[in-house]
């Protein structure tokens, strides 16, 4: 059966697994940093060293995890390459909006809160949309 109710509510099923296996792809990869980061810094590497690395990290397991369960592509150099301009692309983002944010309103906590949710929403639409496409 093509079209009708029945697809339309197997799509938004779909869209809302891609949306909650891409949250819990972030929630890992946040873990993993942590750990490299905090691994890193334990043997005395420079912080400023070890941030990238740690993030490096993160990205990596991220590709890997949204590639494979999320949007269920195959891996190829072309959206690996998509994923990193994204992912340094969404870093800016997050800090001139983290910025702008907390100049407007004071509030560094609630600032990064709303700037975590916005560019996780923009990353999850860059992806669905341009690195893991065809």
């Amino acid at each position: 059966m093509s079209g009708g109710a029945g697809s339309a509510g197997a799509g938004a099923g779909n869209e809302l697994r891609r949306v909650v296996l891409f949250s819990a792809v972030g929630v890992v990869n946040t873990l993993l940093s942590l750990a490299v980061y905090s691994a890193l810094v334990s043997v005395r590497a420079w912080y400023l060293v070890a941030a990238p690395v740690a993030f490096a990290a993160g990205a990596l397991n991220g590709y890997l995890l949204n590639a494979r369960f999320t949007f269920r592509r195959p891996r190829s150099r072309r959206s690996l390459v998509r994923y990193v301009l994204a992912q340094a692309t969404a870093a800016g983002v997050a800090d001139v909006l983290l910025w702008t944010l907390v100049a407007a309103t004071r509030e560094q906590l609630a600032s990064y809160a709303a700037t975590l949710v916005l560019v996780a929403a923009g990353s999850f639409l860059v992806s669905r949309t341009w690195v893991f496409v065809g």
